[in-house]
């Protein structure tokens, strides 16, 4: 019985009459030519298109004539609607990779405040000409976000802006107990401290390369994040005043390395 169901099929299929056949050709046909005719949109648009636009661009004609060709998507070649009023599909991306590069004048505004920006006012930032220890000029010199501590012009736009940082982090100053001194300054340091303190003229803080911040700047939160990001700025306490270092431990002492090696007097 399987067999014979079938086998009918095909002995319905041979009593189709040749009349019916002929539409069903015709049909074929015209699927046919529907799918050629899709073929023929896809090539207009993947290749026709590009063409007329770079021939457009060898003669020399403006761009602007070219952007107003309005291009068929993909989607309405091969379905054959209506074209959209929507702007084509490269426009719109074009247009969306525009807003997110585009600068604005909020973000030229921030980079010119930025950039424009003096950390201490009338303070060069720039190294000064060597000068004896102890006897620095007052143009050599800049203040403090403190109101009195100073020390040497770069020194002085490095230990600032490490300071901007901290503010960031713990939201206040830090806390400066001393910077730059005179000789006499060194000299009364001296004479209170004895051993404890260089000699005047052997101390950076002579060079105005050296600062000392208050204790509570050495313990908990604060004394790490100093460690970490001191010499992102150039600070850092010297090897002699660090534990097991080869003078007395006195972890409130930092100095601008780089320009101590250059200028002060280095104790590695």
């Amino acid at each position: 019985m399987g067999e014979l169901r079938r086998a009918q099929p095909a002995s319905r299929r041979a009593r189709v009459p040749e009349a019916h056949a002929a539409p069903r050709r015709r049909s074929r046909l015209a699927r046919y030519a529907g799918r050629l005719g899709v073929l023929a949109a896809l090539v207009g648009v993947t290749v026709v298109i590009p063409v007329s636009q770079a021939a457009l661009a060898d003669t020399g004609i403006p761009s602007v004539f070219a952007s107003h060709v309005a291009l068929p998507s993909t989607l309405d070649a091969l379905t054959a609607t209506p074209p959209s009023q929507r702007p084509p599909a490269a426009l719109v991306s074009a247009a969306g990779a525009a807003e997110k590069t585009e600068v604005t004048l909020e973000d030229v505004e921030r980079v010119s405040r930025s950039s424009e920006r003096v950390l201490i006012p009338g303070c060069s930032g720039e190294r000064p000409a060597s000068a004896e220890n102890g006897r620095l000029s007052a143009s050599a010199l800049c203040t403090l976000f403190d109101g009195h501590t100073q020390l040497r012009s770069d020194a002085a736009v490095a230990l600032a802006e490490l300071n901007e940082a901290f503010v960031n982090r713990f939201g206040a100053d830090l806390c400066l107990a001393s910077g730059y001194r005179t000789l006499g300054q060194q000299a009364a340091v001296r004479a209170q401290k004895g051993g404890l303190a260089a000699a005047p003229g052997a101390s950076n803080h002579g060079f105005g390369l050296a600062v000392d911040f208050c204790r509570r700047e050495t313990t908990g939160a604060r004394w790490t994040w100093l460690l970490e990001n001191g010499p992102i700025f150039g600070y850092e306490v010297p090897g002699w005043a660090r534990p097991g270092g080869n003078g007395p431990t006195e972890p409130w002492h930092w100095e601008f390395t780089e320009a101590v090696k250059a200028d002060g007097n280095y104790f590695d």
